[in-house]
Parts: C-alpha cells; structure tokens; sequence
C-alpha cells in the first residue's frame, strides 16, 4: 500500500514547477499595436516590465524573429490589412528555451529592424518597439537637400506638419480628445485651401495615423523642396485655466517664460513617447544645424519666420483668443532646419475643457485653417520666390508703399532697389521730403 506522502508527492513536484515556472516568466504582454505608415512600419509591444529581447532574420521565406526572456508567451495578435507593404503576419512560435516569448514577424519584402526598449511614460508602461524600414531607406539618416529647380511661375510649396501621431498621441484634452487628432484635421484644411489657390500647393509631412521623428518631418519637407514649412499643435498646461493661440519661432536658447519651458519638455516627453532613439541617435541634424548657423541662410529662415509669424497672429486673433500677441520663442527641434523658414502655430489648449470643445468643432477649425493659409499666401503675395507664379503676377503690379516715421527717400531707394531721382520722378515729387502716410509708387528696379 503507498503512503500518502507517495501519492502527493508527485503532485507537490508539479507545483513547484509551475511555481517556478511563473517566477521565471515574469513579464507578460499586454497588449500588441501595429502602426503602418508610407515609409516604414512600427509594431508596439505592452508589457509589464522592461523587456530582455535578442532577435534574428531568416529568408525563405523572410521572417523577423523576436525571443523576449522570462516572458509569458502570447498566441493571439491583430491581424494585418491586406494592402500593408511591409509586415504580411504577426505570429506565436514556439521558443528555443522555455520562458521565453517568441514572436515571429513574417515579411513581404527585405527590411531593416530597429528594435528598442522604451521605459514607461504617459499614457504607456514598458514597450519593445519594433520598427522595420525597407532595405532601401535609412532609418536615421535625414533625406539630403535639392536644389529647388528653376522653373518659370513654380508653384510656392508649403510643408504642413501635423503634430504628433501614432504612438504618440500629443496632449490629451479633459474629455479624452487627443492632440494628434485634431492637428491632423486642421492640416488637411490648411493643404487643401493652399491647393486650391493658382501658385501655390501643399505637402503634408504625414497623411495618417503614424508616428515621425523630429528630423524626419523636416527631411520631408526637403525632400519636397518645400518653401516654407508650418507645423500645427494644439497646447496643454499642468492646469486647466489656460487658453489662446500662439505662434512659435526656434530660439536657440532655452525659452524664457513658464508655458515655453512647459512645451520644450513636452516636445521631449513626445520624443520619448514616439521612440527614444531620436534623442539618442539623431545627432547628425544637430551637428547640421551647428554647421548652417554659420550660414547666412539660417538668419534669413529665421527673418522670413518671424514676418511669417507676425501675419499668422494678426489673422488668428480675428477667429480666436490669442494666448500671446507676440511671436514666442522656444528651442523646438522641428523648427530646426537651417534651408526652410518654419514656425509652429499652438491654435489653442486643449487641456482647457472650453477650449478642447472649440478645437473639435469643424467650424473652427476651417477659421484657423483659414487664417493660417491667408496669412501664408498674403506673406508670399508681397515677398514671392524668384520663378514664382506670384513673383510674375506681382511684377506686373505697381508697387505701392506707405510712409512709415523714420523713412526718407533715400532709405526707401535701398531697399527697393531703385534710386532717389526714379522715386521722385514716378511720384512727381518736387523736394525730398515725405510725410507719415504718404502713399508712393515704387518703380520697378
């Protein structure tokens, strides 16, 4: 006859396996997210705790397979779209060594991995992003600058940049809106008004739901030999009474007032959000930018921003409280290109509950969409681009000048390109005094 310690024993050894079984895999995924995009594709993993993974590539077929260590496995992932151009299947396989989680990425075409290891943050716990560039592209390196191709009556390109996206959602308004959202619809208002008007057309650094680093939006609007370059956001603060817009210029020191350092760390917070390789390997735009500011093309950017700036606020506050009545200045890394003028429209807070309210009416977003575009083409009606279709229709036209204090003849005549007797003679003035008000023809140069 067994005694009962024979006839428990085995049941004692089993649960001490799975005891030690289930201190062993500790970490658990929680949940699996896929973020496709044109260029790239980003596959998010919610776990418990820090991940310890090793990867490898097979071919034939081509396949990405990933062992995360002492981790529970998981069976069930989302499906992928049929038209999806990188990543056919995301799949459970059975690991080598026991307590590992391994996942298997069945591909469509040869890519290059870029796997990282996230610390919580936000709205996130710990996160092993996954992301897979076509073999083709780099997955750091920014696209190089073109020279803008001499065409007669171009058109003048505007890059306009939605804030946001993807992994990473921007601020989150008391009601759960989320800032990537409606910076998205605001900027496909904005392209489609500039597509709408003769010399002018628009590029949108990105068209969906997916995340961008920092440099990759300014590579893009490179790339398309963007004119001028506007990213759209809707601000937050640590509290709720804040509101109005504001408009945003790059200063290369750290901002001065309590909402610009606010939005300099949030502007991190979404580098960290969105994967925090841009912070660790994007330093080639910054040696870049350390080259071109001794450019003189990085002090005409940032001029033809600031006149930029100073007529999106004059039509802003037409349709909106303004936050600031004046261009403010804070070391954002998106309006760091050297080659493009930029600027950053905050077009209100969303973190005020009346405010978020007005951000997600249609209504208002087509009058800030409408004053950003009205501020861009009056900009460019009086400062067009050589080869331009503005550029032809405005030589064509007179040129016409108030007289502001402080102005003579002289000081006009250089800065018109003319000279003082053309000045007089045009406007058949008999002495070289003006008048504040005075309206003058300029003659052509």
């Amino acid at each position: 006859m067994r005694s009962n310690w024979q006839l428990t024993y085995p049941f004692i050894v089993i649960g001490m396996l799975l005891v030690s079984m289930s201190a062993y895999a500790k970490n658990k995924i929680e949940n699996v997210r896929v973020w496709p995009s044109p260029e790239s594709t980003r596959v998010v993993l919610d776990l418990t705790e820090k991940p310890d993974f090793s990867y490898f590539v097979l071919k034939n077929p081509l396949r990405l397979v990933v062992d995360i260590h002492n981790t529970q496995p998981r069976t069930s992932f989302p499906d992928i779209p049929a038209e999806h151009k990188v990543v056919n299947k995301i799949r459970y396989s059975k690991p080598a060594k026991a307590g590992t989680a391994r996942i298997v990425l069945e591909l469509s075409r040869s890519a290059k991995p870029v796997l990282m290891s996230l610390a919580p943050t936000g709205p996130y716990k710990d996160r092993l992003v996954i992301d897979l560039y076509p073999k083709q592209q780099n997955a750091y390196s920014s696209v190089p600058s073109k020279k803008k191709e001499i065409v007669k009556d171009r058109d003048i390109v505007i890059a306009i940049d939605a804030g946001h996206g993807g992994e990473d959602p921007g601020s989150i308004g008391p009601s759960g809106t989320y800032e990537k959202n409606i910076t998205m619809q605001i900027a496909k208002r904005v392209a489609r008004l500039i597509d709408q008007q003769p010399g002018m057309s628009a590029r949108l650094t990105r068209t969906g739901d997916y995340y961008l680093k920092l440099n990759t939006r300014t590579a893009k609007a490179r790339q398309k030999q963007a004119d001028f370059f506007v990213s759209i956001h809707a601000d937050a603060f640590s509290s709720p009474g804040p509101n109005g817009a504001s408009v945003w210029l790059l200063s290369l020191r750290r901002a001065n007032s309590e909402i610009g350092k606010w939005l300099e760390d949030k502007e991190k917070h979404s580098q960290l959000l969105g994967g925090a390789a841009d912070v660790i390997k994007d330093t080639a735009s910054e040696k870049y930018l350390a080259k071109a500011l001794l450019d003189m093309s990085m002090d005409h950017s940032m001029n033809t921003g600031y006149r930029v700036a100073e007529e999106v606020i004059k039509e802003l506050k037409k349709v909106a409280k303004l936050h600031k009545k004046t261009p403010q200045a804070a070391n954002f890394g998106v309006l760091k290109s050297p080659d493009i003028p930029s600027i950053l429209v905050e077009t209100g807070f969303i973190s005020n509950p009346k405010e978020e309210k007005l951000l997600k009416s249609p209504f208002h977003q087509e009058r800030l969409a409408k004053a950003i575009f009205t501020s861009i083409k009056r900009y460019y009606e009086n400062n067009p681009p050589d080869n331009s279709l503005f550029a032809r229709l405005r030589s064509d036209k007179p040129v016409i000048h108030k007289v502001k204090s402080g102005e003579s003849l002289s000081v006009l005549a250089s800065r018109y390109g003319t000279s003082v007797a053309a000045l007089k003679s045009i406007n058949n003035l008999k002495s070289n005094t003006l008048f504040i008000g005075q309206v003058l023809t300029i003659p052509k140069a």
